[in-house]
């Protein structure tokens, strides 16, 4: 209750100006939302763009002292590990640890900021951090018995709020609404597959143009969309943001702090089953970003998968323009003639069905892995004709996709080449791995066998056994070994065993490690290993005993200024790469005609 009142109060200040109260939410702009993720797990760790005055009018509502330094915070993390100087550190709870244990750290690590709940005083007491109490109008007292002035000198300033969550969300949404150029559009990506992938690559394709901000990984909950809106400054003119949920009314949240004025759809599955009972409550949760969404008067645009019935419906939610896509040519954007190329990636035939009735064709080419990554392409497309874009730029933009997305190959034990699925998996998403597997494997030739290594699938509710069924199914026609991890792994290597792959081809482990056992005993070079599942069942510490340890990420600190010229250079250099690019296919589009008529 005092955190919605503190909520209320910060609404009724101003610092929040524009906020959307809903109906049936509570009396502030942000339900609480505490404790359903542990995202400080995943340790999330940001580039950040805001400022001590920034923190401070957000969090309580009235504007900074005047002797407080607009210090900038180059970034926000979770993890007292990950501070460093003049970092926004915010204790949060999650299953295993509470954050509020390890302020002390955080803050003789050299963090600018933390933001923290009541419990947390105690461990201030011994730190030079001024602290300012959110709930009392911004007053301030010291932690260890310094002036104020000292305190501010020591360079750390505590915000003592109601619930760490709400406060990371009101600072996100100010961010937002307040530190960003007012022509900035959003892009919101949810669905049930394929979310993470479809946010880089349209973000590729939309910075081909325009300097363009993207959440990092998967920071797409109620705390880690706010984190990546820190990320935001006044040089950006585009951002796409990831948006999931486990229950109703989440993404509605999510489009409350983000504004987004393009929402985009991927498919509806059987992901959060479990918590949701039907796939109709699925899509229901799903279709809460095109209810967000401005009328097509206001630029709103609802970018949805014309191949899926549920997606398809939410056209009829929303008042913004409809942008259908798919491999029907139904869809406003679909695609045909598609053929896997191995590890050298896709190639298919674009259609664009434009305004006056013409439709735009255009052959492709992309570095993407499996015939299902044409909706990913798709979708990044759709993006960038929603936005305005060339078709030159939108071609450019889906062939310097950075890297391969979330899947990654590279070289494994034994001669083996290993492919990396393993951020989370459901039945679609595991079946779509399964054909890449047979299509890199064909290109491979005889020269190994296709090895899938398969674990649970989390969170599928009554689909569960048949979910798993239908992996084993389909395991069974495109693959010469099986290996399974966990108990319902059982159910997939059963289901093989009856859909006809032979028993000594299937192995079932009860964890990770007697996986790993098993993989290193039954490779030999030449074969193609995949691991996909959950990394509940400890996927991902399957892949790291079978490939060599990957170079750590390297953290940068970007000043606002520095960002916005790093946009400019970027966008000299995409035109250069676009004039190139355009005289390329030019030239194969001249070659392909003199062939269709000496064909013909």
């Amino acid at each position: 209750m005092i955190a919605r009142r503190w909520l209320a109060r910060l609404l009724a200040a101003g610092a929040l100006e524009g906020e959307i109260v809903r109906e049936g939410s509570c009396s502030g702009p942000f339900p609480i939302q505490a404790g359903k993720r542990d995202l400080a797990e995943d340790r999330p760790n940001v580039e950040a763009f805001i400022t001590q005055h920034t923190l401070w009018q957000a969090l309580t509502g009235r504007p900074p002292p005047p002797r407080l330094a607009s210090r900038p915070i180059g970034r926000a993390v979770l993890d007292s590990r990950d501070v460093e100087p003049g970092a926004l550190f915010i204790a949060v709870s999650g299953s295993r640890t509470d954050g509020h244990e390890y302020i002390g750290q955080a803050v003789a690590a050299g963090a600018g900021a933390v933001i923290c709940e009541e419990r947390g005083l105690a461990f201030l007491a011994d730190t030079d951090a001024l602290i300012v109490d959110c709930s009392e109008h911004g007053s301030t007292r010291n932690g260890a018995g310094r002036s104020p002035a000292a305190a501010r000198q020591a360079g750390c300033i505590a915000y003592v709020v109601p619930d760490s969550n709400a406060a990371l969300q009101a600072a996100g949404s100010f961010q937002r609404l307040h530190r960003t150029r007012p022509e900035l559009r959003v892009t919101g990506v949810t669905g049930s597959v394929g979310k993470t992938s479809t946010k880089e690559l349209a973000a590729s394709v939309l910075s081909q143009r325009f300097c363009t901000h993207r959440s990092t990984g998967n920071l797409n909950s109620e705390q880690g969309l706010p984190l990546a809106l820190l990320g935001l400054h006044t040089g950006h003119e585009r951002a796409v943001l990831e948006m999931g949920m486990y229950d109703l009314g989440e993404i509605r949240l999510l489009c409350d702090l983000a504004r987004p004025h393009i929402g985009l759809v991927t498919n509806v599955g059987p992901s959060h089953l479990e918590r949701l009972g039907t796939i109709d409550r699925i899509a229901q949760a799903k279709a809460e970003l095109i209810e967000a969404l401005p009328g097509a008067s206001c630029g709103g645009a609802a970018i949805l998968n014309w191949d899926d019935v549920r997606v398809r419906a939410m056209a009829t939610r929303t008042e913004a323009r409809p942008f259908f896509y798919g491999l029907s040519a139904e869809a406003d954007l679909w695609a045909d003639e598609v053929e896997s190329l191995g590890m050298e990636g896709i190639r298919f035939r674009l259609h664009h069905r434009q305004e006056d009735g013409d439709v735009h064709r255009e052959r492709v080419r992309l570095p993407l892995l499996g015939k299902h990554s044409v909706q990913t392409a798709l979708a990044a497309a759709a993006v960038g004709i929603v936005n305005g874009l060339t078709w030159t730029e939108i071609v450019a933009g889906l062939q310097n996709a950075p890297g391969q997305l979330r899947l990654v190959v590279t070289a494994g034990i034994n001669g083996a080449m290993v492919i990396d699925d393993t951020y989370n998996a459901s039945p679609g998403s595991t079946v779509a791995a399964l054909n890449l597997l047979d299509d890199l494997g064909k290109d491979a030739g005889a020269a190994g066998r296709r090895i899938a290594v398969l674990g649970d699938m989390r969170e599928l509710g009554s689909f569960t056994t048949e979910g798993h069924k239908q992996v084993g199914i389909h395991a069974a026609s495109v693959t010469d070994l099986l290996v399974t991890v966990g108990e319902l792994g059982r159910i997939i290597a059963d289901e093989a065993r009856r859909a006809g792959l032979p028993a000594p081809a299937i192995h079932a482990a009860g964890n990770f490690e007697t996986a790993v056992q098993i993989v290193k005993k039954v490779t030999r070079p030449g074969d193609l290993l995949l691991v996909k599942g959950s990394r509940a069942v400890g996927m991902d510490r399957i892949v790291s005993e079978l490939i060599p340890p990957r170079r750590a990420r390297t953290n940068t600190t970007a000043q606002p200024a520095a960002q916005g010229r790093e946009c400019v250079s970027r966008q000299e250099e995409r035109s250069r790469t676009a004039a190139s690019l355009a005289t390329e296919r030019a030239t194969v589009a001249a070659k392909e005609s003199g062939d269709e008529e000496a064909n013909g």
